[in-house]
């Protein structure tokens, strides 16, 4: 077959053809760029995370810690912010193991058997130093390493607290831990004159434990100077005396109540009211009490004891602090 040989035209018409075709058989490979990083403000693995400016305060991933190793409660950052440290917890209060209960002891009283010294803290109450109105009395009754026993609540009226002093008639309940009223003390009005031997004018302090039972007395004895008491039984018998110093003839010292036998040769035990200062006794009446006592006492006498300090807070170491700011 003879050949046909193409002219130069034709070839390039040809070439032009065959080359349109393989572009279009080959599609273009895709522009493979490098990945751009994701933005600075959200961090990602393989990317730094953003850097503060140089002189904004730098703190620790969490709540900032405060010198003693507690954190702060609050805290605002920024450019030249003070860090504002919470105020501390008040230390919890750890109260007394409740001891196994004797036989024939009232209930709530069972703690009473197991120690021989107690202290009495009563409350500082700020608006009373303000304002210098009575309000009611609060006392938190401790062993000798600073358990909590009771906690003792006065129950008043403003009218009552403030027109009758230190004279006025107030109940007092003691609870346990469970909140539970384990002891009631109660005393009723008497006017106070002492240079009259008259039984109208001598204080007496009514002890119930539980409330609604009688277990003793507290009865004021008469003396022009001297404070004198009987601790009597629930038949109003006569168990032990206290006798005391001239309390206003004592400044800047503990003053020291004797618990004695009926025929005053042997000491039973003591009541102590402490010197707290000389700038807490100018601002408040509070006041603190020690109680010795022999261990094998019956409980029901300490008991007695106990309630007996609050008659002797009221009788001579309440309203101080009161009457000195009115006067």
């Amino acid at each position: 077959m003879p050949l046909v040989q193409m002219t130069s035209k034709e070839q390039d018409e040809t070439s032009n053809i065959n080359t349109g075709k393989a572009n279009q058989s080959a599609p273009e490979p895709p522009n493979q760029s490098a990945p751009e990083p994701p933005p600075p403000a959200y961090p990602s693995p393989g990317y730094p995370a953003p850097q503060a400016q140089y002189g904004f305060p730098q703190y620790a991933p969490g709540p900032p810690i405060l010198a003693t190793g507690q954190p702060y409660s609050a805290f605002q950052a920024g450019y030249g912010a003070i860090p504002v440290q919470a105020a501390p917890a008040p230390a919890p209060v750890i109260w007394m193991p409740t001891p196994p209960a004797p036989p024939k002891c009232p209930p709530g009283l069972e703690y009473l058997g197991q120690i021989d010294q107690l202290l009495i803290q009563q409350q500082i109450e700020l608006m009373e130093m303000i304002s210098g109105f009575e309000s009611c009395n609060r006392y938190e009754v401790k062993n000798s390493v600073g358990q909590m026993v009771y906690f003792a609540a006065e129950e008043n009226d403003d009218f009552t607290l403030n027109c009758y002093g230190t004279l006025r008639p107030f109940t007092i309940k003691l609870f346990d831990s469970m909140n539970q009223v384990v002891m009631q003390l109660s005393r009723t009005f008497q006017c106070s004159i002492c240079c009259c031997p008259c039984i109208c004018c001598l204080q007496e302090l009514e002890v119930q434990a539980p409330p609604g039972t009688i277990i003793g007395y507290v009865k004021q004895k008469w003396h022009p100077c001297l404070p004198k008491f009987a601790i009597r039984n629930d038949t109003r018998e006569d168990i032990l005396k206290i006798e005391g110093p001239c309390v206003p003839c004592l400044c800047f010292q503990d003053i020291h109540f004797e618990v004695k036998s009926l025929d005053g040769k042997s000491t039973i035990g003591g009541i102590t009211k402490q010197w707290t200062g000389l700038a807490r006794e100018a601002a408040t009446d509070a006041s603190n009490f020690g109680i010795q006592f022999p261990l094998d006492l019956d409980i029901k006498m300490k008991a007695l004891l106990l309630g007996s300090s609050f008659l002797l807070d009221f009788m001579y170491f309440e309203g101080q602090q009161n009457r000195r700011g009115r006067s």
